[in-house]
């Protein structure tokens, strides 16, 4: 299980790749649908709303390979535990601040973008072991955080605040919740099982149906996931199926492929069931919607394998970078729009649909050439 996946990081890549261009369509009119997010009563997703639920799912598959690896290092459980609430933590500072970029700004939100990102760049960067200033960066980074955290005002003369916590820290408390429900449950698998039907039950039972109906509304089981800051499960879900997905790939030694096509084609006829009785949507986070992204995941997941096994993955090697530096690539295209509030930028008449479709291509592609530069540079976020 210590080896690295390859088909796991290049999953990542490319769901990293097509987030970065997805998340640039706000800057041009004339999208075409079926790239968009849905809204939310629009039973169907678009392109846009299989990113983020496919990158917590990679997250989920993620863990027990690197939670398994700093065992075989020799890491003791509560050396692993701090690593755990390190990394979510960072992952929650990072996601208050973004999820602060929304309201309007007393001051040009440029230099916000700038400073948080020259802030977290100092802070958490992977420094090589041994590098005398880095002490001191760190302390810069923290210095540059604070000060925007003191000096941020909103149009209104509001001070920075918590809400949803953001997709980082969503992402977070997803990556939290799955890491313990891991080392607490491994020798027992059927227990993470049991948790990621459970949530599917908390999401059903909470979630309006087509007809309006609420199944059971607010519950116990309601409140423990608002307390976890799971919401109505939907993240977990996600994250669970991609931890599962990884133990039951590890325990098979014969006919993965076919378990693995078997598996998402189950996923979706279970999607399809759950469909009758509730619309598909990102912002609702119904169980349709977790579902058939999960048999997505699984089958693409799939897919890559076969052509790992093969020899058959060269294409891939320019999203490598966007698979083992993700946060890097994350983090860049918030300095590509920190010129929109410097030169009140506005997107021409020519870049309208298909073309501004390629320029979020070409943003993404430049994004990820600019991470494999930094990391030549030794510039790399890592949590």
């Amino acid at each position: 299980m210590n080896k690295r996946n390859l088909a796991i990081d290049v999953l990542r890549g490319l769901t990293m790749a097509v987030m970065v261009m997805v998340n640039d369509f706000w800057s041009y009119p004339d999208v075409p649908h079926f790239l968009e997010h849905f809204a939310t009563m629009e039973d169907g997703m678009g392109l846009s709303d299989y990113v983020y639920p496919l990158f917590l799912f990679v997250m989920g598959m993620s863990i027990p390979y690197a939670l398994d690896r700093r065992r075989e290092k020799g890491k003791s459980d509560w050396d692993t535990l701090r690593h755990i609430l390190g990394r979510t933590f960072a992952l929650l500072v990072m996601g208050v601040f973004l999820y602060n970029t929304e309201p309007p700004m007393a001051w040009n939100k440029g230099w916000y973008y700038i400073l948080m990102v020259l802030g977290f760049f100092l802070v958490w960067n992977s420094y090589k072991a041994g590098f005398k200033p880095a002490k001191w960066l760190k302390a810069l980074g923290v210095a540059i955080l604070v000060a925007l955290v003191v000096f941020y005002r909103t149009e209104d003369g509001g001070l920075m605040r918590t809400g949803w916590w953001g997709i980082l820290g969503q992402i977070g408390w997803a990556y939290l919740f799955a890491s313990l429900a891991y080392m607490l449950c491994r020798k027992r698998e059927w227990m993470l099982w049991a948790l990621w039907a459970g949530f599917c039950l908390i999401n059903i039972s909470v979630v309006p149906m087509r007809n309006g109906e609420v199944l059971a509304g607010h519950n116990v089981l309601w409140d423990f996931s608002e307390a976890l800051h799971l919401e109505n499960g939907h993240i977990i879900i996600m994250t669970l199926g991609g931890v599962l997905t990884s133990l039951t790939e590890r325990k098979l030694n014969r006919h993965k492929v076919l378990a693995g096509f078997g598996a998402a084609a189950v996923l979706a006829i279970l999607g399809f069931a759950s469909h009758q009785g509730w619309i598909i949507s990102k912002n609702l986070g119904t169980l349709p919607w977790c579902l058939y992204v999960s048999a997505v995941g699984v089958a693409v997941y799939t897919l890559f394998r076969i052509l790992e096994k093969h020899s058959l993955m060269g294409w891939a090697k320019p999203l490598w970078p966007a698979g083992t530096a993700t946060l890097t690539v994350y983090m860049l295209p918030y300095l590509y729009t920190s010129l929109w509030y410097f030169f009140d930028m506005s997107a021409p008449a020519w870049m309208y649909g298909w073309v501004g479709v390629a320029k979020s291509a070409l943003l993404s592609a430049t994004c990820i050439f600019l991470t494999w530069c930094l990391g030549k540079l030794g510039v790399k976020l890592k949590i």
